[in-house]
């Protein structure tokens, strides 16, 4: 019970911080003139992705945990919607990733906040994860 309650626990942290992400620090990133919007989004990625990547990877590891204890179907659900986040990133947002990243301050400009408005609507599809993660641990652990 302790492994499936941290998998749950855990995912809805992942689903909590991309919430926030996308809800509360993208719109108020946005309201900046475009170098401070750039100069912003550098460190609050760098920072984000790191939180969320090993939230990603602990939560489905502790998914699978729980489906090897508990084979029930939800609990692998689970653990790739989680994981899922992780190719996703490398292979849909990462390009718009490292376009920012190598874009030089003193070039900020509307190309620059076009891209973080692109990587916005990116990350909405880690929101997604998260959320389907936590319904299927949710569900696998008796709710709904």
């Amino acid at each position: 019970m302790l492994i499936e309650s941290l998998a749950l626990t855990v995912a809805a942290a992942f689903t909590g911080a991309a919430i926030y992400v996308s809800l509360v620090e993208q719109p108020a990133r946005l309201g900046l003139d475009d170098r401070a919007l750039l100069a912003e989004w550098r460190p609050s990625y760098k920072r984000g992705s790191m939180m969320q990547a090993g939230l990603a990877l602990v939560g489905s590891a502790l998914g699978f945990v729980a489906w090897w204890q508990d084979p029930h179907w939800t609990w692998l659900a689970g653990a790739i919607a989680l994981i899922a986040a992780w190719p996703y990133t490398l292979i849909i947002i990462r390009p718009t990733n490292e376009a920012l990243l190598a874009t030089p301050l003193e070039a900020a400009g509307p190309g620059s906040r076009a891209g973080i408005e692109k990587w916005g609507r990116l990350h909405l599809g880690r929101v997604a994860m998260g959320v389907a993660g936590t319904v299927f641990y949710f569900c696998a652990s008796g709710g709904f």
